[in-house]
């Protein structure tokens, strides 16, 4: 009897073990697109750097949400963003400018801290 008490309880452990294992879903769910990304500064990173730090923030932040973001490049200082969340809802338009100079890769990171956030509080529920 005790034989099988013991074999019930490792094979819950194992079953258990394998469920806590499970990763996030892919970041598939989060898409970017950038318009006018030839208006980024060289310092930035460029179109896909932004992307990329944008599906990153937002699958770190909101891994379960599912988003479409297209940013518009305005100029060389400024950013804007459009959330299209994927239950249709589109999120109030996000902005974002650096007063005193061009764009660099920290500012890139703060926008996309930024647009991860309304994504994550969005999708809370």
């Amino acid at each position: 009897m005790r034989g099988r008490f013991v074999a019930v309880l490792l094979a819950g452990a194992v079953a258990g073990g394998s469920a806590c294992a499970m990763s996030p879903p892919p970041a598939a769910g989060v898409t970017c697109r950038v318009a006018e990304g030839a208006k980024l500064p060289d310092d930035s990173g460029g179109a896909d750097a932004l992307c990329s730090a944008i599906e990153s923030a937002a699958v770190s932040r909101a891994p379960q949400a599912g988003a479409s973001i297209e940013v518009r490049v305005l100029s060389r200082s400024m950013l804007s963003a459009t959330v299209t969340m994927a239950d249709g809802r589109t999120l109030p338009e996000q902005k974002f400018a650096s007063s005193d100079r061009d764009l660099t890769q920290g500012s890139i990171e703060r926008f996309a801290n930024a647009v991860a956030t309304v994504i994550a509080e969005a999708s809370a529920p």
